[in-house]
């Protein structure tokens, strides 16, 4: 469970930074609480596409990723977010992704603070 916190909580910080950083991932809300609360819904979601739609998706690109050396890991990420934008629309949440390339900047910046609050987030061997 704790593991689980801990993955939401560094999935909401960087999807944060990229809100911050990127023109093209909005997230709205009334006020502050009300976009927070978003924010970690958003942050839920997308670790739950990464759980499950992810590794499928890795599996059946796995002849991609021989090919490109591992490239076409961001352009799934890239995916990813999309979907999660997508999902996001249907469930009436204020997230929204302008675009496969602003997704495929995104998807850098969120794999990149990520890694950086997994390193600084206590897991559960500790």
């Amino acid at each position: 469970m704790k593991n689980f916190v801990v993955k939401t909580i560094a999935n909401a910080a960087a999807l944060a930074v990229a809100i911050w950083l990127l023109k093209g991932i909005t997230l709205s809300g009334e006020n502050t609480a009300r976009k927070v609360l978003t924010l970690m819904a958003v942050a839920l979601l997308f670790g739950v596409v990464n759980f499950v739609v992810k590794p499928i998706v890795k599996l059946l690109s796995f002849p991609l990723f021989i090919l490109t050396l591992g490239l076409i890991t961001l352009v799934i990420n890239a995916l990813m977010l999309l979907l999660t934008s997508w999902l996001a629309g249907q469930l009436d949440l204020a997230f929204h992704i302008e675009g496969f390339w602003t997704s495929l900047i995104g998807g850098l910046i969120i794999s990149i603070v990520a890694w950086a609050m997994h390193v600084i987030l206590p897991d559960e061997q500790d």
